[in-house]
């Protein structure tokens, strides 16, 4: 027998240690599940609940030096907008001065790679699995997310079976796409990526995503990949062409659905909603319930919180931008330049401002009250109060920002607007919640006409310093 290895040193238990530790006087920190490059995922259970949760533990330092940050703040912002049964979900995101912690639900099966492995499934498993794959899926598209590493090995099963499609560190917002509507970042993994992708022209992300989907259809039926070659670019020339074989087990429904799936032009690929009325596909095929509403815990509605420490946004003091004199002429009428901007039609403004003879302290006070009743999570920092929604809207969880600006010691413009979520929404929690519950500290909304010119030169006034000589008017 070999000597045995000598044990390693217990770990300190502190700021700089993870595992065997409580993080945030919320988790007690326990084995580590598996690490990367630039991140460990540790088992944990919550205090408050016992809840075992996973930890992901990011070193910031690491990711601004190769320049991921952009990548983990929309890992972030995806993740807050898909609350889904089959996708992995993020309880909660914390930040210490050197690292991010994503708390996200534990997923015990492990991943659906793993049963792979072993060999090919029965068809009613691969039915299942697809299935809830495409579920998955399409409903990140109709939030316009696109995953862009769709893979077994980023698939992971439940005690129950029930499929959970994780890692987003590639995705895409549909807002990132260029003006010709295309994404055109190369990334994926090479037997699974699109031929569009890999010929750097330009690719529909629900298209590139479909077709990984099929790739990972046939590896369940087959238990092999579709395009495979030790040589990298023979296997490309092979993706390009769509050149593949269906076993001779494969059922006919199956075939002729890869067929379409794996289509090497993405204007001819079937579409999502081809894929669900096939009929292989519909054989047992029950819809999931999506919950409308979920929890967001400590996610912050601005995700560049994630990038400061905790200390620093509990010791930060509310003060107000101030007002320089081009600001001020800025919010005149006269000079109001936005109908050069907007179409004819009728527009929802997306933000408001009022004027205020109460000190921010009150307004902060006041807005905390109203996210209070209307159920939405507060985040303050240099003079912005952000209101980050828990229920789940039409378009995600509605978030909004109220900024204060100083006009004079005793005068105030606090500007809202809508920084995430359903516009609809939005107006509607303005009109119904956010008004009605101010109306005692307004001095007057911006509004159209004569409210409009009112509200400047309430301003105006104020500026020259005689807005403490005017009687209060609440505008409504």
């Amino acid at each position: 027998m070999g000597a045995a290895k000598p044990s390693p040193a217990p770990e300190k238990k502190g700021p700089s240690s993870v595992s065997g530790s409580i993080l945030m006087r919320r988790y007690e920190v326990g084995r580590l599940l598996g690490q990367g490059t630039f991140a460990k995922v540790f088992h944990a259970r919550s205090l408050a609940t016992g809840q075992s949760v996973a930890i992901k533990v990011i070193d910031k330092e690491k990711v601004l030096r190769v320049g991921m940050t952009d990548q983990i703040k929309r890992e972030i912002s995806v993740m807050r907008l898909v609350r889904h049964p089959n996708v992995v979900q993020l309880h909660e995101v914390m930040a210490s001065k050197t690292k991010i912690y994503f708390a996200m639900e534990f997923v015990k099966g492990g991943e659906l790679f793993n049963k792979i492995a072993r060999g090919r499934l029965k068809e009613d498993a691969a039915r299942r699995y697809f299935q809830q794959l495409i579920g998955a899926v399409d409903f990140c598209h109709s939030r316009g997310i696109y995953h862009r590493d769709l893979k077994p090995e980023n698939l992971l099963l439940d005690e129950q079976g029930i499929l959970k499609v994780t890692d987003f560190g590639l995705s895409a917002l549909a807002e990132t796409q260029r003006r010709d509507g295309l994404l055109h970042t190369t990334c994926g993994t090479p037997a699974y990526v699109a031929p569009e992708v890999i010929s750097k022209r330009g690719y529909d992300g629900a298209k590139a995503d479909i077709w990984s989907c099929g790739v990972i259809l046939f590896v369940l039926l087959a238990g092999f990949l579709p395009f495979h070659d030790s040589n990298l670019m023979e296997m490309y020339r092979k993706i390009c062409r769509g050149e593949f074989r269906c076993p001779n087990w494969f059922p006919s429904d199956a075939r002729k659905l890869l067929a379409s799936v794996l289509d090497p032009n993405p204007s001819t690929r079937i579409a999502m909603t081809k894929i669900v009325e096939s009929p292989w596909f519909r054989k047992g095929f029950r819809p999931v319930e999506v919950r409308q509403e979920g929890s967001l815990g400590g996610i912050p509605g601005d995700v560049d919180a994630a990038f400061s420490t905790e200390e620093e946004e509990e010791t930060t003091l509310m003060k107000p931008t101030s007002l320089n004199a081009f600001d001020i002429i800025s919010l005149s009428k006269g000079l109001d330049l936005s109908g050069l901007f907007e179409g004819c039609g009728q527009r929802i403004p997306a933000e408001a401002r009022f004027t205020t003879q109460e000190p921010p302290t009150a307004i902060v006070s006041r807005l905390e009250e109203i996210a209070e009743t209307g159920s939405f999570v507060v985040k303050k920092k240099d003079g912005m109060v952000k209101l980050q929604g828990r229920k789940e809207g039409r378009k995600g969880q509605l978030a909004i920002d109220a900024e204060i600006f100083e006009v004079a010691p005793t005068f105030h413009v606090v500007e809202v607007k809508k920084s995430a979520g359903d516009t609809l929404e939005y107006q509607q929690f303005c009109n119904q919640g956010l008004k009605p519950s101010l109306q005692d500290i307004v001095w007057t909304w911006q509004e159209g006409g004569e409210q409009q010119q009112l509200f400047s030169d309430k301003i105006t006034g104020a500026a020259s310093g005689v807005a403490g000589t005017s009687r209060p008017v609440v505008a409504t």
